[in-house]
């Protein structure tokens, strides 16, 4: 049995990606996207006629609208290879606006609703910053399930577990990033690998955290490097993987050994964060103040490209 089959036995598999074509290959029960994956598939010969079309049907719709509705018509095809959930994410420029997270969540809930999708198929994408998550907690209770991406610090995994939100997908492969360059030479791979990898650490924190404390909220590791971050977190709660490192596990077939067990999880005495507290925590954690601003002004980035591509296809 390869190591793809043999992670599905304790772990959700989550396709990361917007290229549904490649999807079913590897059978997952969920997908994610972000603005990054959804500008490279549609910049592919295959799906630039599901742009145009989209485009041309809402002519006279404003700019964000149209954004929102070919996230949409991905999330929508996405959802016809697989058997559970897609991620589908509000613009990263709202990052510090509740308010019109709030809107742009709706809508898109909204569309996919018209769209005969139930909620319990979609999970509202939001930045995992103080107003980000304080948008998730009122649309958790409008019965809108999401998921709070750019996560780095445990502060932020606990205010969305205090928040109540679905699911947060901590970043490993970008905490590794963070640690790496800022070892340069010093950096040793053989003593940063597997367990002791800074990203992998991170998110074993926060699961053993949350099953200590009897949290719901959902762990889902994100942004592999390599297989052997995705190996020393067998046993998550879900991972979202690349296509390419779903290819990788498909193709290795060693024995894979679960790593994380709630039943297994040391305890942890509770942590408590109201903004003031948030924010400070934050702003002690240089790797995650700087990867937060960076992975928003990134989305931020792509999100315009993406309206440069819709506007020349209008």
């Amino acid at each position: 049995m390869d190591q793809l089959e043999q992670l599905k036995q304790f772990t959700t598999v989550v396709a990361d990606t917007g290229n549904f074509l490649q999807i079913a290959q590897f059978a997952p029960r969920d997908a994610t996207t972000n603005p990054s994956l959804i500008l490279k598939a549609v910049q592919q010969p295959e799906y630039a006629p599901l742009l145009q079309e989209t485009v041309r049907a809402h002519a006279g719709a404003g700019m964000d609208e149209v954004v929102d509705r070919v996230l949409v018509r991905f999330g929508l095809e996405i959802l016809k290879h697989i058997p559970g959930r897609v991620s589908t994410e509000v613009d990263a420029r709202l990052s510090f606006d509740k308010t019109a997270t709030l809107a742009r969540a709706r809508r898109l809930m909204a569309l996919y609703e018209a769209a005969g999708v139930p909620r319990e198929r979609v999970l509202i994408k939001i930045a995992a910053t103080w107003e980000g998550i304080a948008a998730a907690a009122e649309l958790e209770r409008e019965g809108i399930h999401c998921n709070l991406t750019l996560l780095f610090a445990f502060c932020q995994a606990v205010a969305c577990g205090q928040a109540g939100i679905t699911l947060i997908s901590p970043f490993v492969g970008r905490i590794y990033d963070w640690y790496k360059k800022s070892a340069g030479a010093q950096w040793v791979e053989a003593e940063n690998a597997l367990e002791r990898d800074p990203g992998v650490l991170s998110v074993t924190r926060i699961y053993s955290y949350f099953k200590s404390q009897g949290i719901a909220t959902e762990v889902m590791g994100a942004s592999f490097r390599n297989i052997g971050q995705i190996q020393a977190l067998a046993g998550c709660d879900l991972l979202t993987i690349s296509p390419d490192l779903l290819a990788q596990l498909q193709a290795t077939e060693a024995p894979l050994t679960r790593r994380l067990d709630p039943a297994a999880a040391s305890p942890q005495p509770a942590v408590t964060l109201d903004e003031a507290a948030f924010r400070y925590a934050l702003n002690e954690d240089a790797m995650a103040t700087e990867k937060l601003a960076e992975g928003i002004r990134l989305f931020a980035v792509d999100a315009g490209k993406l309206e440069a591509l819709i506007e020349a296809a209008r």
